[in-house]
């Protein structure tokens, strides 16, 4: 009953195959969802009925399109690209605003708006970040990492300071001036993509207000980290835990709206979204048949974008109704396993078709609660188990 609930709680309600190549980025607004890809092109998609717009696909750049994001109005739409530049599109007529280009020429990787809409910020694939004014268009202040390409961006909701991350593993803070506050190694051989959730939370000291971040990279995980800032007490960054659910590079992560789901996307091919308290996984969704680029959130209903380099956009919805259930009763499914006896746990694998391992599991003494502390490190080495651990 549990696992049925969890199963219905988000399902594949339409997929968009119009992209010639990878799919590289998505993104929405209140009312639209943009992709752009390998194939050069940005495509925009109304959220009421997923059709394409009139004016799209958006066509200028002359090389891949690495990433788009909308403005927090939704009106602009920009985004950046191998042949150097960063342009800002009207989204209601697709005309272009402006295109800027990045001082150094270099391919540009990343770029996002800051909350207010005053700044977006470009980063490049030699290092530079560029803090551009968004309503002159106008390069506003220049800094750079130094090592490796800029991969990934994020602003903290309040727009105080924006982090980057770098193909070296770097996670670099900066204020609103550019001044450089923090930078400290994140993810062994390079960082991927990083995102704030838009709600606080408190850290119970001086009631500083605390935003959490996560950032993914090539090592496999995803990473929880609290972020303060104030101007009279400075800031601080904590790295609070650290999600190891794929089995591959972790190439994409997203919040929820409302902070209580994150989602990663991988090598692997696999999604998975995490109840962001417990930090359990609340579902893995496998229909992707490539590596799994990008994933996004809708601002204000419950659907999540994940693209690939299988060249599709897929479209899930969440019930809210199954996901609160799925998130009290996951409390109660985990505490159900955890009074397993050995002969419960061995009942459970011949059910999962894995009959062959009844053996070794019972020559370890595992019961429901050494079940639920198995790791895949402990299956390989303490079980001998290796290739299995992916099937359980």
């Amino acid at each position: 009953d549990i696992l049925l609930q969890l199963k219905n709680m988000v399902k594949l309600i339409h997929t968009l195959a119009d992209h010639g190549d990878d799919v590289n980025c998505c993104a929405f607004s209140s009312s639209l969802l943009a992709t752009c890809s390998l194939d050069k092109t940005i495509r925009l998609y109304s959220l009421s009925d997923f059709t394409e717009l009139a004016h799209s696909p958006l066509k200028f750049h002359t090389y891949a399109v690495h990433c788009c994001c909308f403005s927090p109005a939704g009106h602009v739409l920009a985004s950046c690209s191998t042949d150097g530049t960063t342009v800002l599109w009207n989204t209601q007529n697709g005309q272009t605003l402006a295109v800027m280009a990045q001082p150094s020429g270099s391919p540009v990787r990343v770029c996002r708006f800051s909350p207010d809409s005053t700044c977006l910020v470009s980063g490049a694939a030699d290092g530079t970040v560029t803090l551009w004014n968004a309503q002159s268009y106008k390069l506003h202040r220049c800094g750079s990492v130094e090592d490796g390409s800029l991969v990934a961006c994020a602003f903290s909701p309040d727009g105080n300071l924006f982090v980057t991350g770098s193909s070296c593993g770097d996670l670099t803070v900066w204020d609103d001036k550019m001044r450089c506050l923090h930078s400290e190694k994140a993810h062994d051989l390079g960082m991927t993509c990083c995102d704030f959730s838009s709600q606080p939370v408190s850290d119970g000291e001086q009631g500083l207000q605390c935003f959490r971040l996560a950032s993914c990279g090539q090592d496999c995980q995803t990473k929880i980290w609290v972020v303060s800032f104030s101007h009279i007490l400075g800031f601080k960054l904590k790295h609070k835990s650290a999600l190891s659910g794929h089995s591959a590079p972790v190439l994409t992560c997203a919040f929820s709206h409302n902070g209580q789901m994150l989602v990663s996307g991988s090598v692997d091919k696999s999604v998975i979204v995490y109840d962001i308290n417990t930090e359990n996984i609340l579902h893995t969704l496998t229909q992707h048949t490539r590596y799994v680029t990008t994933c996004a959130f809708a601002p204000n209903i419950l659907l999540l974008a994940t693209g690939s380099m299988d060249k599709t956009v897929n479209i899930w919805q969440f019930d809210p109704e199954t996901l609160g259930q799925a998130r009290s009763t996951e409390g109660q499914l985990k505490q159900f396993t955890e009074d397993w006896s050995e002969d419960d746990v061995s009942a459970w694998l011949c059910a999962q078709d894995l009959k062959d391992l009844v053996g070794v599991f019972k020559m370890n003494n595992i019961d429901g609660r050494e079940l639920l502390n198995l790791t895949k490190e402990s299956l390989a080495d303490d079980l001998k188990i290796g290739k299995i651990s992916e099937r359980l």
